[in-house]
C-alpha cells in the first residue's frame, strides 16, 4: 500500500474507531501508559508534544504533572479523535492543552520547541516510523527527551490474529509492519539512527482483560485499526470474522472472561 493511501486509511479508520476507543482500551493500555509516564520523568512547566494522542488517554494525565504553566500540544491524524479530545479538554477547563490534526511524519512545529515528545502506541501505524522519529528529534530542544511506547513481539500478543482475519476478507494490509517495531531492539536502533543518545529500551508483558467475547470483539473490530474495513463488511461477513477471532482467543478464556496476553515496549532517548 502506498504511504499516502495508508495514511488515508488510518485517518478514516480511526475516525470510525474514535467513539469506541476510550471504553475499549483505557484499562487495557494502562500498564503501557503508566510505564511511559514513569520513564518520561515529566517536570512542572514543560512544553510537551503528544504524538498520535487519540482522545487524550495519556494527554490529560500528563497535564496534571506539568501544571498550569506547562503546555501540551496533542496531535492525531484523525479529525474525530481531535474533536473528542478537545471536547474532553473543554469539560476539564484546561487552557494549556491544545488538540490539533497533524501528520506525525510531517509535524508543522518549529525546530527546538519541546522539552518532551511522547507517542503512546501510535508509531506502529505510521507508514514511515523512522521519519516520525526524525521529526520528534527535530522539534525537541537540546537535552529534550523522546519516549515512545509500541506493542511488542507478535508471538507475545494473543490478539494478533485480528489482522489476518480482516485482511482475508477485504485485503486491507492496514498495518503490514505492525509488530516489527516491538521485535528485539528494532526501536532502539531507530532512535539511534535519528540521532538520539542514551537510548533505553524496556519491555513488559501484560494481560488484556475482557469480561466477554463480545467485549473483546468490540475492542478489536470497532475500537481499533481495522474499524474502517470492518464497517464495510455485510452482516454475514462480520459474524464470520467475529467467530474466527473468538476461536483465536479461546486459549485465553477464563471463568470471568478473557485474559489475552500482550507485550509493550517503551523506548526513550535524549537529544544532545
Amino acid at each position: 500500500m502506498k504511504p499516502d493511501l495508508q495514511r488515508r486509511v488510518q485517518r478514516y479508520g480511526w475516525d470510525k474507531a474514535a467513539a469506541y476507543y476510550e471504553n475499549c482500551w483505557q484499562e487495557q493500555l494502562r500498564p503501557a501508559h503508566d510505564l511511559l509516564i514513569e520513564v518520561s520523568d515529566i517536570r512542572p512547566n514543560e512544553d510537551i508534544l503528544d504524538v498520535a494522542a487519540g482522545t487524550g488517554l495519556i494527554t490529560f494525565r500528563i497535564a496534571e504533572k506539568v501544571g498550569s504553566k506547562g503546555k501540551i500540544l496533542a496531535t492525531d491524524i484523525s479529525d474525530e479523535m481531535v474533536k473528542i479530545g478537545t471536547k474532553i479538554r473543554d469539560s476539564k477547563n484546561l487552557t494549556n492543552v491544545v488538540f490539533e490534526r497533524m501528520d506525525a511524519e510531517n509535524l508543522t512545529c518549529s525546530d527546538n520547541s519541546f522539552d518532551l515528545v511522547i507517542c503512546a502506541l501510535g508509531l506502529m501505524y505510521f507508514p514511515d516510523p523512522d521519519a516520525s522519529i526524525a521529526e520528534m528529534y527535530r522539534v525537541l530542544k537540546q537535552n529534550g527527551r523522546a519516549v515512545v511506547a509500541v506493542w511488542g513481539s507478535r508471538k507475545k500478543c494473543g490478539w494478533a490474529e485480528i489482522f489476518p482475519i480482516v485482511d482475508a476478507r477485504v485485503n486491507t494490509d492496514v498495518c503490514p509492519m505492525f509488530f516489527n517495531l516491538g521485535e528485539s531492539e528494532v526501536l532502539k536502533y531507530a532512535f539511534e539512527k535519528a540521532g538520539f543518545k542514551e537510548v533505553s529500551l524496556v519491555k513488559i508483558e501484560t494481560k488484556l482483560n475482557y469480561s466477554s467475547a463480545e467485549e473483546a470483539c468490540e475492542a478489536s473490530f470497532l475500537g481499533g485499526p481495522v474499524a474502517l474495513a470492518y464497517s464495510r463488511f455485510d452482516e454475514d461477513t462480520k459474524n464470520e470474522a467475529k467467530k474466527e477471532y473468538i476461536k483465536s482467543i479461546e486459549p485465553f478464556k477464563t471463568e470471568n472472561g478473557y485474559e489475552i496476553p500482550g507485550e509493550f515496549v517503551i523506548c526513550s532517548g535524549i537529544k544532545h
